[in-house]
């Protein structure tokens, strides 16, 4: 890896009587820079989605849009899976930083340039580079909490850490609304929130840090006290790509069928958010504004859901992810069903479905995510968060972008939303193959054996 991203090198050790409050302190530093950090990733990833309306106007047809939408989503998924692998051998102070900034860069200067919007193939290319160093995000973000939060901590500090998304989602229309009043020019939602996002990309720089080992601590399993059955010392070195992936990446059956259950979650995921807006001031005749807020509602009502369902699968399932996954998908379609069927009805309904669907599906987006943490040592986690991204943006965002611009021009809405239930159905069948899979730590004495065990076993 290139020094500029190496991993910190390990220091000598800070006296035990400070660890715990270094320990507290440092945590504290670190997930409000991760939250907040992917938080700004959100600010810069799908504001061209609320651009969707007004690039219709000049000319540019769905399917246009779907297919330049797909873009980031292409090589975004491509991105998370390679850069997945890059991040597993680097520093996150660095690499996370460094991905922000470049993001931003990219969204400002088509905010700014006319020439960046002026045909489908120049801004599929501005997309695509934006989905690439987008996935600089998730995976350090994932290789960050497995260092600093032990297995029993890990379902609860990664659903509080998942809202980050709704977070930055909800707050770029905001963002989005202020910026095209005080500006006066549909540009704004473009360049606005990607001078929040590179701002937040050099404080990142300041606040991040790597691993324990490299702030004078011990590794978080001996702080804890909480163990993988598997853990051992050998554990806390840097794997090599090809170790990752043949060891733990391929013979993973439970990891593979979570990253088929991402393309279907993330095809509604983003299906109904890329869409929103379109379909709200189309179908229902709601002005920006009202389809502004009706878009933060989605992103806002995920974070107690996705809370909920952590907790949920932490203190009911025992840290089994499938069945709080299944538990949560179910009303997902019921909701989308409810979206699509009030055609003619009011627009506070329309609002509440899509609050009902940000509060549900969000979190099987957090779980596959976490699950895929639990599947794999740490210096894996990277890689394994990686494979689901791959397969939910590619597979997924990518035909709810692309293939349901083409749907929406040519077949209308209704088919759309067909394909929105269908994929539901396709999600909830593919989580239930890992139905009897928990996450499991144990403690251990001080010679290093296993006592007892703090989880469902699998």
């Amino acid at each position: 890896m290139i020094g500029f991203f190496k991993p910190a090198e390990h220091i000598e050790r800070l006296p035990q009587d400070q660890h715990g409050a270094h320990y507290k302190a440092m945590r504290w530093q670190i997930f409000l820079s991760i939250f907040f950090g992917y938080a700004a990733y959100y600010l810069v990833r799908k504001n061209i989605s609320l651009a969707v309306p007004d690039l219709l106007k000049l000319g540019f047809t769905k399917t246009d849009m779907g297919f330049v939408m797909s873009a980031g989503a292409i090589s975004y998924g491509i991105a998370k899976f390679v850069m997945g692998m890059v991040s597993d051998r680097s520093n996150p102070r660095y690499f996370f930083s460094a991905g922000l900034l470049l993001s931003g860069g990219v969204m400002l200067f088509m905010g700014f340039s006319p020439w960046a919007v002026s045909s489908v193939a120049i801004m599929y290319a501005l997309q695509f580079v934006n989905g690439w160093v987008q996935g600089m995000g998730w995976p350090p973000c994932g290789r960050t909490m497995v260092h600093w939060w032990s297995t029993h901590e890990r379902g609860k500090i990664v659903s509080v850490w998942n809202v980050a998304h709704n977070v930055g989602g909800g707050v770029v229309a905001n963002l989005a609304v202020w910026g095209v009043g005080y500006f006066n020019e549909w540009q704004a939602k473009l360049y606005v929130p990607a001078g929040v996002a590179v701002g937040i990309a050099v404080l990142l720089l300041i606040t991040m840090r790597d691993t324990p080992q490299s702030c004078g601590l011990p590794p978080i399993e001996e702080h804890n006290n909480d163990y993988p059955p598997s853990y051992s010392e050998d554990q806390e070195l840097e794997m090599t790509t090809k170790e990752i992936f043949v060891k733990y990446i391929l013979p993973n059956k439970y990891l593979w069928y979570i990253a088929i259950a991402n393309i279907f979650v993330y095809f509604i995921r983003y299906g109904v958010l890329d869409w929103a807006p379109t379909y709200l001031r189309e179908v229902k005749g709601f002005d920006f504004k009202q389809a502004g807020l009706a878009y933060s509602l989605y992103e806002y009502a995920a974070i107690p859901g996705t809370i909920l369902c952590g907790w949920i699968s932490d203190q009911y399932f025992k840290s089994r992810r499938a069945p709080a996954g299944i538990l949560f998908m179910v009303p997902t379609v019921l909701a989308v069903a409810f979206y699509w069927l009030n055609k003619s009805g009011s627009a506070a309904i329309d609002s509440w479905a899509l609050l009902a669907i940000g509060f549900f599906v969000y979190g099987p987006v957090m779980l596959i995510g976490l699950h895929a943490l639990d599947l794999v040592p740490k210096k894996a986690a990277g890689t394994a968060a990686g494979l689901t991204g791959l397969f939910g943006y590619v597979l997924g965002t990518v035909v709810a972008n692309w293939v349901t611009g083409w749907v929406i021009q040519h077949y209308g809405w209704d088919w759309y939303f067909g394909l929105m239930l269908i994929a539901g159905v396709l999600a909830i069948m593919a989580i239930a193959l890992t139905w009897g899979h928990g996450a499991t730590s144990e403690k251990r004495d001080g010679n290093g054996n296993g006592a007892s065990p703090e989880a469902a076993k699998s």
